[in-house]
């Protein structure tokens, strides 16, 4: 009788243990992007690992302001930013922890790891310049320093300083130029806007097809996703332009560029499941599915870019370490307010 009793409990016990360490069919992602080839991403993820993909989407700095006040009560595994300064503020603030994975570190171009180690690059695009076919010459561009030229007086279209991408540009130009360079280039800029800054970058590209501008910085991939629009008015305001990447010179640094990223949350509950997401969205499978669809550049350095973006040529990229768009932000922000870059 006493075995019999011995032999239940034990078996309740295991039973127990295995309720307890049964594994978890989910991965919760806090993510700033918010294009549809994510989905599409996420869909095939779940079908080759059946694992379901719960996606809560806003802006970076609320995300990031939701894992504070989340705390070790997270149910966050996994943070995505649009915003290289965005994951080093993440990581600055303690909400992320280090992935050290062999399949990663492999899938991952070593141009563009984190070397911190707490976030991973999935795409990457360029901060470009396109300019107008009918009104500009190809000839007269050159740097982003050279946007503050008076030759371009009324001419230039982009977007507001609020701006995350226009701020990891700033940034750049001060990591690498300096603050007092940064700052003079900004009021020089400021002088040759075609118009106060407003709308988005597909909305500047437009405004040169209309003729209120006849250059403008914009983010690459947004030209491929008007080239391949169905909508005439984007089409047509795609083929109205040209790309130019700036700083290709010999001794030029390159184009900057920033990189859409995924940091591992620092009190992850589902954190297996979460670094194979990791995994996968690195691999060549998952990084084709990016470059024909968002038309951004493959963190795999084995995944060619899509047709359309192949025929703009390679180019030379900024090298600067990319935690660098964070650490330089506040003052790259204190530099648009000064020199009054709306």
């Amino acid at each position: 009788m006493k075995n019999i009793i011995y032999s239940i409990i034990m078996c309740s016990l295991f039973l127990s243990c295995d309720n307890n360490e049964k594994k978890s069919n989910e991965v919760n992602l806090y993510s700033q992007r918010h294009y549809s080839v994510d989905e599409l991403q996420y869909e095939n993820f779940t079908k080759l690992t059946g694992i379901k993909v719960n996606v809560i989407k806003a802006n970076a700095d609320e995300l990031i302001e939701r894992l504070k006040n989340e705390g070790d009560k997270s149910p966050a595994d996994l943070f995505i930013s649009v915003d290289a300064g965005k994951l080093q503020r993440a990581a600055d603030l303690n909400l992320l922890q280090k992935v050290s994975n062999s399949t990663i570190n492999t899938n991952v171009s070593k141009d563009l790891i984190d070397i911190n180690g707490y976030w991973t690059p999935i795409t990457y695009r360029a901060r470009i310049i396109v300019y107008s076919n009918d009104r500009v010459n190809k000839s007269d561009l050159s740097t982003y320093e050279d946007l503050a030229n008076e030759k371009w007086k009324g001419r230039i279209l982009v977007r507001s300083s609020s701006n995350a991408y226009n701020q990891a540009l700033m940034s750049s130009i001060v990591a690498n130029l300096g603050r007092d360079v940064a700052n003079d280039w900004s009021e020089g800029v400021v002088k040759n806007f075609a118009r106060d800054p407003k709308g988005s970058d597909r909305d500047q590209v437009k405004a040169i097809a209309a003729g209120q501008g006849d250059i403008a910085i914009v983010n690459s991939y947004y030209i491929g996703l008007l080239l391949s629009s169905q909508k005439e008015e984007e089409l047509d305001a795609g083929r109205s332009v040209s790309v130019f990447f700036p700083n290709q010179g010999d001794n030029e640094r390159g184009s900057h560029i920033n990189v859409s990223g995924i940091g591992l949350a620092k009190y992850s509950p589902n954190k297996e499941n979460a670094i194979k997401l990791m995994e996968y969205l690195t691999s060549e499978e998952a990084q084709n599915t990016y470059v024909n669809n968002s038309y951004e550049y493959a963190a795999n350095p084995n995944v060619k870019p899509s047709k359309i973006v192949q025929d703009w040529g390679t180019f030379k990229t900024d090298k600067l370490d990319l935690n660098m768009l964070g650490k330089f932000r506040e003052e790259a922000i204190r530099i648009f307010d000064k020199t009054g870059w709306k």
